[in-house]
């Protein structure tokens, strides 16, 4: 079992960045398939991006978040990161990580088997 903490969100005007964190309480490289979910107000909750357990190049974005936002993985400190660029009010909602012991990375929310607490990101226009 492995515990998820995020990190990072906050208050930022449209146009802007933020870089969020999700530290891992255990080791995660090799081991799980990392996500980012988000959940806006009234809203279900949506795939932003994943990164796979071994290779850290093999990404894969949403539609809406492809070019703006990018993952990275530094394994020695079992942290992912969301670098958002870009920001605009849509992109307001609580940003989550996910981790899943899929191989294969995932953009399902079933297919993710460990979720930390959320963050909240605000994008003010």
């Amino acid at each position: 079992q492995v515990q998820l903490v995020e990190s990072g969100g906050g208050l930022v005007q449209a146009g802007n960045s933020l870089r969020l964190s999700c530290t891992a309480s255990a080791l995660i490289y090799g081991r799980y398939g990392m996500g980012w979910f988000r959940q806006a107000p009234g809203k279900e909750r949506e795939f932003v991006g994943t990164v796979h357990r071994w290779n850290p190049s093999i990404t894969y974005y949403a539609d809406s978040v492809k070019g703006r936002f990018t993952i990275s993985r530094i394994n020695a400190k079992n942290t992912v990161y969301l670098q958002m660029n870009s920001l605009t009010a849509e992109d307001t909602a609580v940003y989550y990580c996910a981790a899943t012991k899929q191989y294969d990375i995932s953009t399902s929310l079933g297919g993710y088997d460990y979720w930390g607490q959320g963050t909240q990101v605000t994008v003010s226009s």
